[in-house]
């Protein structure tokens, strides 16, 4: 008959323990703000119907996939990233793509910088603030802040920065993902109210 020595029990449930912890971590996820919403209303008339728009820029703390949050009840300057979870690209790639894809739906040609415009206003937007932020343990917003400069022939016509909070479905990190994604369809639509109330380009 096989005997088991203290020490080898004490390796076994040792392992033992740490498989259990391991199977009780939470599945990693990627999040991102999901398809396009279709847009309902007719689209209004711009009065920029074609534009350079450049990727938003920011600080590199919002040039990497992590997902970060703040606990304003406990430590506010600090920004912690989730430990599981992560976006599927940079917070800066999600409002491009975003705010370029609603700026579409409103009836605005979107031209990259790269693309051959001469003369065309060119809207060069700088993300301030893209996190997620909890008052209490269960309550959160997704904040977001953007700056968007509107030049004409390198000539700066207006300058606004637009801030916007969305409360979050849930206390995790898919209900910031979600509150994200409605306070950057926010400033898009802010964006297309503001670039409405400046003149149109003047015909050479």
């Amino acid at each position: 008959m096989m005997t088991i020595s203290l020490r080898h029990l004490a390796t076994i449930t040792a392992l033992l323990t740490l498989s259990a912890c391991a199977s009780k971590a939470p599945a990693p996820a990627v999040y991102d703000f999901g398809p396009l919403p279709a847009s309902q209303a007719p689209r209004p008339a711009v009065s920029t119907p074609a534009l350079v728009v450049s990727d938003v820029s920011g600080p590199a703390s919002l040039d990497s996939n992590r997902m970060v949050y703040r606990l304003l009840y406990a430590d506010a300057q600090q920004a912690r990233p989730y430990a599981h979870n992560t976006w599927s690209v940079t917070p800066l790639q999600l409002l491009s793509q975003r705010i370029k894809g609603r700026l579409a739906q409103a009836g605005v040609k979107v031209l990259a910088t790269t693309d051959a415009a001469v003369g065309l206003p060119l809207l060069r937007l700088e993300a301030d603030d893209f996190s997620q932020h909890f008052d209490s343990a269960a309550h959160s917003t997704g904040q977001v802040s953007l700056r968007a400069s509107l030049f004409r022939h390198h000539k700066l016509i207006d300058q606004r920065t637009f801030t916007r909070s969305s409360d979050a479905p849930s206390a995790d990190a898919a209900g910031g993902a979600r509150a994200l994604a409605a306070s950057t369809d926010a400033i898009a639509a802010d964006i297309v109210a503001w670039l409405n109330t400046l003149p149109p380009q003047q015909q050479p």
